[in-house]
């Protein structure tokens, strides 16, 4: 046996309408056991996840998983990138460091054989202190802070060669002094004292004319330097009689083809101005 079910007709349902409607309105419903939960839950829920104002709990889960996941790998970036930069500090001041400390290190050995250079020279062992300074100097020849021991170790070796008795060199080590240090006092009275020992008086009048600007009290240089005056002046003027000679015997050689010679010449030197005037004479 079959039963059907009786379907009711439009007028049925629009009648029935009312009713439901009228009950829903009068009628106050009580919410469920846990409507106030599923309420909270669903003002707690992240946008994003709150679909249909429900949130289940593997969504919740995900979603904590993912933020977890995401302050994880944002700590590790920060960390490896406070590494790396805490490395790149601490490579590029290492090198620094270890350039002071060689330069220091060169700076003491080049200071070691000063001092042992020292003590040859005052054994007067003038050509082994001259190897000791030479050592000195190449030690500490790149190195920026070395202006002083290279400028003592140039003057010693000065003091070395006045010694021997090599002026020239006396003056070149001076020079080479007076370059790293202008003012150095023991350089210019070296240089001051080869010059006038190969008879440079000019130039030792220029040395010593700068150190009475150093020292004006030095009298000693004050009286070197009036007695070297006159012997600079006498010299002079030999170097222009020599010079004369000179212009007399090369003047002869051109004259000579002529029948003339330089003797039909006459030079009288003016003593006001000290320049000479030259006049022909048969």
């Amino acid at each position: 046996m079959v039963l059907i079910e009786q379907v009711p007709s439009e007028q049925a349902k629009s009648n029935s309408k009312p009713k439901q409607t009228s009950e829903s309105t009068t009628t106050k419903v009580s919410p469920p056991a846990d409507s106030s939960s599923t309420a909270t839950a669903a003002e707690k829920a992240p946008s994003g996840y709150a679909s249909d104002g429900y949130e289940t709990a593997s969504d919740t889960e995900l979603n904590e998983t993912e933020n977890g996941s995401n302050r994880e790998s944002e700590k590790a970036v920060n960390a490896t990138s406070s590494s790396s930069d805490g490395d790149l500090k601490e490579n590029t001041q290492q090198p620094e460091t270890n350039v002071v400390q060689l330069n220091e290190k060169a700076l003491a050995q080049a200071n070691d054989a000063k001092v042992e250079g020292n003590t040859l020279f005052k054994d007067g062992l003038y050509e082994e202190a001259l190897s000791k300074y030479e050592l000195a100097l190449q030690v500490a020849a790149d190195i920026p802070s070395s202006t002083e021991i290279r400028s003592i170790c140039h003057a010693n070796r000065a003091a070395c060669f006045s010694k021997l008795g090599k002026h020239a060199e006396t003056i070149k080590e001076c020079t080479k002094a007076l370059e790293l240090n202008p003012t150095y006092m023991k350089a210019l009275v070296r240089r001051a004292e080869a010059h006038e020992k190969l008879e440079h008086y000019d130039e030792a009048i220029t040395d010593m004319t700068k150190i009475l600007e150093l020292e004006p009290s030095n009298d000693q240089v004050r009286r070197s330097v009036m007695r070297l005056k006159p012997l600079a002046d006498e010299k002079r003027e030999k170097m222009k009689e020599e010079m004369i000679g000179k212009l007399k015997e090369m003047g002869n050689s051109i004259l000579g083809r002529f029948g003339m010679s330089v003797d039909n010449f006459k030079a009288v030197k003016d003593p006001n101005t000290g320049s000479y005037s030259v006049s022909f004479q048969k």
